[in-house]
């Protein structure tokens, strides 16, 4: 069905797979075995042979060469029959003159992104090179500057009115829209949400995870996901509340026993910390909290829940990453709760699917399909009250993003200070 709209075209920027000491890196775009993510499956599941990119951004030539190879002998082959591989976006710019991208995808590492400054401002770069008609699709978090630096460019952003979708993936999970839907239903405001995250580590050989000063630490880099969605269910936080604690790598219960990398490289004072526990108010006078521990084994064996209360529910959303599920107390539940699970509930691909549905919308076209999708957009109907809502449009754009952001610098920050290191 959706080939008869025409040929939708992609920009890439970047292909990593592999940094020069073959730790995985970058890969959030084409994915290793390593990983749940390969955005590049995703686009081209849903769009098929209607999707075209039309270049890759990588300064590697060896890196584009490998992606490539992969993909001319997949069943996307024909995706990237027109495939130009460029160095950097004003590349891009010159050599896509005449083929302007839908969208274009910043995969990149964070520390390139969300600021004004040279080098790290690739989204001033992709609206320099291609004005406002591509929609950007922009990693979290944002950036790894401060707070201030990123607010430039969110109110870039919002002059040139290009649609920007921030990866928050998880706000996009079906039990994520039934609790929302829940919530909403009932007239409930959350009395409290908590929050917690403990992750496993002896797998993760990305040795800018393990410095604060490359990749800004565990809460602002992976809990990230856990403070949005906590925004997302709760609404905005009253950032002069926020408090919080460490458990830093200098202290006896901080000793690990498996890392996979050689923390003895990283500065004493970079080293991120193994425990992380803040708490908040929200603007409605709600409370938070967040725990997030490096502390299990394996490979995603995180152990993840968010628990919602209000006056005569609760909701716990568990499993986010693996096998997610809503478990639910009402006021006419028996003793056991409720349990709400979707099949085959990618939040990756329904992200894109949102994203390219908004951008189908957004360029001119009498194509009937289109209509049909606008008007489902618009409608947003719900047929089957056993399924949670459909979103139909992008759930996090780069002001909302900031939010986020700001959020977990200032759980960072709080924590710093209660540290004796610091």
């Amino acid at each position: 069905m959706r080939n008869v709209l025409g040929k939708f075209r992609v920009l890439i920027n970047k292909a990593a797979i592999f940094c020069n000491n073959d730790e995985l890196q970058g890969s959030i775009t084409f994915g290793h075995g390593n990983v749940l993510w390969n955005h590049s499956l995703r686009i081209e599941k849903y769009l098929g042979s209607r999707l075209s990119v039309i270049g890759i951004v990588d300064p590697s030539i060896k890196r584009v060469e490998q992606v490539l190879s992969q993909k001319t002998s997949s069943p996307a082959a024909l995706c990237y029959t027109k495939t130009k591989h460029f160095t950097n976006i004003t590349e891009a710019k010159e050599g896509l003159a005449d083929q302007s991208p839908h969208l274009v995808v910043l995969g990149s590492p964070p520390f390139s992104r969300g600021t004004t400054l040279a080098s790290r401002d690739q989204e001033t770069q992709v609206i320099n090179a291609f004005g406002s008609s591509p929609a950007i699709f922009c990693e979290k978090p944002i950036s790894t500057a401060r707070p201030s630096e990123s607010h430039k460019v969110a109110d870039m952003l919002a002059r040139s009115g290009n649609l920007v979708s921030i990866g928050y993936m998880m706000r996009y999970l079906k039990i994520v829209q039934k609790a929302l839907q829940i919530l909403q239903d009932n007239n409930l405001t959350p009395m409290s949400i908590s929050a917690r995250y403990t992750c496993s580590y002896s797998t993760i050989r990305k040795a800018e995870w393990w410095d604060k000063s490359k990749d800004c630490g565990p809460i602002v880099e992976q809990a990230t996901h856990f403070c949005d969605l906590m925004r997302y269910l709760g609404g905005e936080v009253d950032l002069d509340t926020v408090q919080a604690v460490a458990l830093e790598h200098y202290e006896n219960a901080g000793k690990l026993q498996h890392l996979a990398i050689d923390e003895s490289v990283i500065p004493a004072e970079e080293r991120i910390p193994r425990a992380t526990s803040a708490f908040w108010k929200f603007h409605t006078g709600a409370v938070g909290s967040l725990t997030h521990e490096i502390a299990l084994h394996g490979m995603e064996k995180n152990d993840t829940e968010i628990v919602v209360t209000a006056d005569g529910y609760q909701l716990r959303l568990v499993d986010l990453y693996t096998a997610p599920k809503l478990f639910l107390k009402t006021p006419t539940s028996n003793e056991r709760e409720e349990l709400y699970t979707y099949a085959d509930d990618d939040p990756f691909y329904s992200e894109f699917v949102n994203l390219i549905d908004t951008v189908d919308i957004k360029v001119p076209q009498t194509n009937p399909r289109i209509q049909n999708l606008a008007t489902k957009v618009a409608s947003n109907v719900l047929g089957d009250k056993s399924q949670p809502t459909s979103s139909n449009h992008v759930l996090s754009d780069y002001h909302d993003a900031m939010k986020t952001y700001e959020l977990t610098w200032r759980i960072r920050d709080k924590s710093e200070e209660s540290s004796a290191m610091f």
